[in-house]
């Protein structure tokens, strides 16, 4: 036996006989380092060849590295190692899986100017209080260091699956999106090709398909895929582009036996075969695999056929929907988990949530299979219950709720514990259909659309007039830059497009479209002001603030003052009394105002900060204040059918950080004319009694009405979710008193809870239940 062959044979029964052996089905590739000895490789799945979770062979032993204090400088320091130029970012909490063996280094710390990651800081080899689930990972720019050459060693074919996809057979069906059905394909050096379907079984579909964004496989009509011209009924020639992907081209296979349970998030993780290089004996009596998968109903109508069966399916897939819910996220399909329990809308801890877990999330939300189960509120802090902690799921329930779990309190976990998922969703080209042009990244730039009839697309401006937070928020979405940070009604970026012609106009989003082409605009162009420096533009960020109301502190404190008229010149000077207190015989008499404290928490993941600059503030000398933005807060007092009958407005006179959550620091204070915002995990509060901290209620009649407060009103300020703005309570006013409650976020409770909130007829006593 030569050494290779020993070599391999060692290899397949060290896969049959040590534990946890076949986790790691990808050998993966070492790289010695010349400067210290230590070798290095990257592995895990599903992955590329320039990224992985990062190992270290020290002491004659591969290990993994901690993610404690790690950093973007540990991380070009190891993809120099890998022969990469440098990195372009890192994974935590074991990302592509958890290692197996010694944990080498924890507490690495360093500087970006180290030849090794041996001369970082650290707490010394094999010095560690860390398990495999905090393995770290890199992501390296795929460039290599010049002069750099492979190790010159002989490994084990490299068992991964980079890229899968459909090809579509009829070429009518290669421009519809998304492509839910055709021959199943593997990206292998640049080359696609096939698998062998001996063997394949319904839960291998079922991975693909979640890998692709989609919930489910389904069957399909399997004889159109094997037919041969001879059995095709001879009414009508078909064309050469429509002839059979099988009939007209000989596959090339590359993978064969695939055993999937079906709850694998990918198809690496699945027992699986390659055939070698130039086999002449692949998939001897088989075909090419044949998928066909569900598509989700956010999806469906986008190319995916209409389909009777399916209409009741998605019925179904919307009661499913109507339990859980995504809030947070930059793109569809991710976001902080939120979950309906009681008529109340609550989070979910992240005490062992997983992949499998964050799965049946994705899939119940009609997504594919989970890319990331995501811990620590990294879509953000959520608000009020958390329902559920120690999730535990296999990957084969149809919901959330079929999986073991543990009814918690919040003195058990915390927000900052809320779990969130990142699913994989269909392609849709939608990023192909929008550009930036002109900006000083590709964060930025001036808005440029494909849009008119269909063949006779063109590349066009939008029309500034009008253009908002929600409108950018759509592009910024679109493009997959994440949030909108600001709205350009203007733009002055340099033209080297020459680009004039204005082709959109009128455009109105409501922030759930998935491309700016979907929603509303004029039919034909009309914009008063033409040309490049007119038209609509963004600038997008990965982060943005979510401003929330702490409801039961509006309840807690709310009370009717009568105040004197001759102590309201400053208030009445801001607009903060109704229209009638014009009328008033100043300075005698008085308004009788609704006061009652407002805490507005920042739950997002960046600082919320006023749309204008310190330079554009406006000062008012009689409350001896700047006002960074002129209408922060809108105040209504509403009958039960919406009409407003008393209102207040609250200009933000001071945006700070009144307090902040534990290891959280404050960074914003108005105090001699300083910067103000208010920093994630913050929040501003404005007392009862404050000038304008009120609704006048000289002119309500007694009776039933809903007190109303919405955050941030004209969206000036971009936000991540704008849903969570408003604020309502129940109120009864009898003429000298007034009971609020009820108080809730206006996303807060489920559809049916708030039309009994709606519907509410009123107190007839002041016993408050």
């Amino acid at each position: 036996m030569s050494d290779l062959s020993a070599s391999l044979w060692v290899l397949c029964t060290l896969s049959a006989i040590v534990p946890g052996w076949t986790q790691q089905t990808t050998p993966p590739t070492s790289h010695p380092n010349p400067n210290s000895g230590l070798k290095f490789r990257l592995a895990g799945f599903p992955r590329k060849h320039n990224e992985g979770r990062i190992e270290v062979f020290y002491n004659q032993e591969w290990g993994t590295i901690c993610d404690d204090d790690f950093t973007m400088e540990n991380a070009h320091i190891l993809c120099r190692h890998l022969g990469f130029t440098e990195a372009t970012g890192w994974t935590h909490s074991a990302k592509y899986g958890k290692g197996i063996g010694r944990i080498w280094l924890d507490n690495v710390i360093c500087s970006g100017s180290e030849k090794s990651i041996a001369d970082c800081s650290s707490r010394g080899w094999g010095s560690t209080d860390c398990t495999h689930e905090e393995d770290a990972g890199v992501i390296c720019k795929d460039e290599r260091i010049p002069g750099y050459v492979e190790p010159n060693t002989i490994e084990t074919e490299q068992r991964q699956v980079e890229e899968v996809r459909l090809r579509p057979v009829i070429s009518s069906a290669k421009n519809r999106l998304p492509i839910h059905e055709g021959i199943l394909e593997i990206k292998y050096r640049d080359t696609w090709e096939q698998v062998c379907d001996v063997g394949w079984t319904p839960a291998n579909s079922l991975v693909v398909c979640g890998m692709l964004g989609f919930p489910s496989e389904k069957k399909f009509n399997k004889n159109f895929y094997k037919s041969s011209p001879s059995q095709e009924p001879k009414k009508k020639e078909p064309k050469n582009g429509d002839r059979l992907y099988l009939e007209r081209q000989k596959p090339s296979f590359r993978m064969h036996s695939v055993k999937c349970g079906g709850t694998e998030v990918h198809l690496s993780l699945c027992p699986l075969e390659f055939y070698k290089v130039n086999s002449t004996d692949s998939c001897q009596d088989g075909s090419p695999v044949v998928i066909s998968c569900t598509v989700g109903p956010a999806f469906v109508g986008h190319g995916a056929p209409a389909q009777a069966a399916m209409k009741k399916k998605k019925v179904s897939q919307q009661r499913r929907e109507e339990l859980i819910r995504l809030k947070g996220g930059a793109r569809p399909g991710e976001g902080r988990v939120e979950i309906l329990k009681k008529g109340e809308w609550g989070t979910v801890c992240d005490d062992r949530w997983d992949v499998q877990a964050a799965s049946v999330v994705c899939r119940q939300l009609g997504f594919g299979s989970a890319k990331e189960a995501l811990t620590g509120a990294r879509m953000g802090q959520g608000m009020g219950q958390i329902h559920m902690s120690e999730v535990r799921c296999t990957g084969k329930e149809d919901s959330l709720f079929d999986c073991q779990y543990k009814n918690i309190t919040q003195e058990d976990c915390k927000h900052s514990e809320d779990a969130s998922v990142k699913c994989n969703i269909p392609y849709m080209g939608y990023e192909n259909t929008i550009r930036l042009h002109g900006g000083r990244s590709q964060h930025e730039g001036r808005v440029e659309v494909l849009w008119g009839p269909r063949g006779q697309e063109r590349w066009g401006l939008v029309c500034g007039e009008g253009w908002g937070s929600r409108e950018a928020n759509v592009v910024c979405q679109q493009l997959g830059l994440g949030f909108v940070s600001s709205a350009l009604q203007e733009t002055w970026y340099w033209d080297s497009s020459n680009m004039t012609d204005m082709i959109m106009s009128g455009v109105r989003c409501s922030g759930t479209e998935m491309s700016l082409q979907q929603c509303t605009h004029h039919r034909a162009v009309s914009c008063k002001n033409t040309g490049s420096r007119h038209a609509a533009g963004v600038i997008c960020s990965e982060t943005a603030s979510d401003l929330i109301l702490h409801a039961p502190l509006v309840q807690e404190t709310a009370y009717i003052e009568d105040r004197p008229l001759h102590m309201l010149y400053c208030a009445a000077e801001e607009n903060c009394l109704s229209s009638s207190a014009r009328n008033a015989n100043w300075p005698y008499g008085h308004r009788r105002l609704l006061r009652f404290s407002s805490q507005i928490h920042n739950i997002g993941r960046a600082d919320f900060r006023p749309k204008a600059g310190r330079h554009s503030w406006v000062w008012h000398e009689c409350h001896g204040h700047y006002h960074s933005m002129d209408i922060f807060t809108h105040y209504d007092l509403l009958t039960s059918n919406g009409t407003k009958v008393a209102e207040g407005h609250k200009a933000s006179f001071c945006l700070e950080d009144t307090e902040c959550q534990e290891l959280v620091s404050k960074r914003y204070e108005c105090a001699n004319f300083g910067e103000q915002g208010i920093t994630v995990g913050c929040w501003d509060l404005y007392r009862h009694d404050i000038d304008c901290q009120w609704i006048d209620i000289t002119d309500v009649k007694p009776g039933n009405y809903i007190l109303q407060v919405v955050i941030n009103p004209n969206f000036e300020v971009a936000e991540s979710d704008f849903t969570n703005n408003a604020m309502k309570c129940n109120c009864k006013y009898d003429g000298h008193r007034i009971w609020i409650h009820n108080c809730h976020i206006g996303d807060a409770l489920s559809e049916e809870e708030n039309k009994k909130f709606e519907q509410y007829r009123g107190q007839l006593n002041n016993q408050i239940l």
